[in-house]
């Protein structure tokens, strides 16, 4: 391995973030480079030598034993999920690395029946973010601008990391989109953990690195914390604002695999605005420019365009497309 490596570069970073006080040490020393503690200071609180931390944080020892991999722990202060990575980082520096090349991920008929009866919208993820399938509305609300079959494609499959750091569409729907990537960032360092000789993940983080300063800034600050409940406002196009809970589920038989479901409240405007956009979504066609209403004559399909789309997304004056349909009385119509 060159380098420290996922371990070192995780220990090292997780050093740098402590200062002398905040684990009862006295900073008398000569006037510190760099932030954080000293190699020195953090190998004192685990009890072990200060040569042996260091090549650890270099990549030069691989063996740790779980007595001293939790001295460390106590001394890093870190949190239960940080552990974990802990764990995962150096169980996978003790394996000879294997960079062969995965299998396309797959969806179990049973994951698949459970995504088409959640009314909800919801979409299932891979251990990479790749989307391997979306419900209609869970396609609608999140990437109505790509084509729902996408994720049919293994080699052409919507990856949601990507999405939010790179497509437009994706980076003007959260309001705090800066929130979102956070969270997106922390569960591609747990994935990481787990997965650190898979070659299309490193070739994601690489791309990532290459295309997003955003991305360099917050990879390099190592934060680990899984995805598992929160709250989003989203400026959908078609029904302008929504706020929904993103909740984070495992599938049992596909441990690498997550469920991810957008839930609202009973009676609440996210509902409402859930439930026009399950009307409209068979009737409109959204892109980054025009939307297209299309109405059912006979058996023939015509295609009427609407308003064009401003820069920010929403349509003229900033109303929601659907409340424009109905200024103009054009509604929309469910394909049969």
């Amino acid at each position: 391995m060159d380098g420290p490596g996922p371990l070192g570069d995780f220990l090292q970073a997780r050093r740098a973030r402590l200062r002398p006080e905040d684990v009862g040490l006295r900073d008398l020393g000569p006037r510190r480079r760099v932030a954080g503690l000293r190699r020195e200071e953090l190998a004192q609180l685990a009890g072990v030598s200060v040569s042996y931390y260091a090549r650890l944080e270099q990549g030069m020892s691989r063996g740790a034993s779980a007595e001293v991999l939790d001295a460390i722990a106590r001394a890093l202060l870190l949190d239960g999920h940080e552990r974990e990575h802990l764990d995962r980082l150096a169980d996978a520096a003790r394996r000879a690395p294997r960079a062969r090349r995965p299998r396309p991920e797959k969806l179990h008929d049973e994951t698949r029946d459970l995504l088409r009866t959640v009314a909800a919208p919801a979409l299932v993820l891979g251990r990479r973010s790749d989307v391997l399938a979306w419900n209609d509305l869970g396609h609608a609300l999140l990437a109505g601008h790509l084509g729902f079959h996408a994720p049919e494609d293994p080699a052409r499959r919507p990856n949601m990391s990507r999405m939010l750091f790179l497509d437009p569409h994706s980076r003007e729907l959260y309001v705090d989109w800066k929130r979102k990537i956070r969270a997106v960032v922390g569960n591609l360092r747990i994935a990481v953990g787990r997965h650190p000789d898979d070659p299309l993940l490193a070739e994601l983080i690489g791309e990532l690195t290459m295309k997003s300063t955003e991305f360099v800034a917050l990879w390099g600050d190592h934060r680990v914390q899984p995805c598992d409940a929160a709250a989003y406002e989203l400026h959908h196009p078609v029904v302008g604002p929504v706020t929904v809970t993103q909740q984070t589920l495992a599938i049992a038989r596909s441990p690498d695999q997550l469920l991810i479901v957008c839930t609202t409240p009973a009676g609440s405007p996210g509902e409402q605005g859930l439930k026009l956009l399950g009307q409209a979504r068979s009737g409109l066609v959204v892109d980054r420019d025009h939307v297209t209403v299309r109405v059912r004559e006979g058996e023939r399909t015509a295609e009427r365009p609407v308003e064009r789309l401003r820069d920010d997304g929403s349509a003229r004056r900033g109303q929601p497309v659907v409340q424009q349909l109905r200024v103009i009385g054009v509604k929309p119509q469910r394909h049969s």
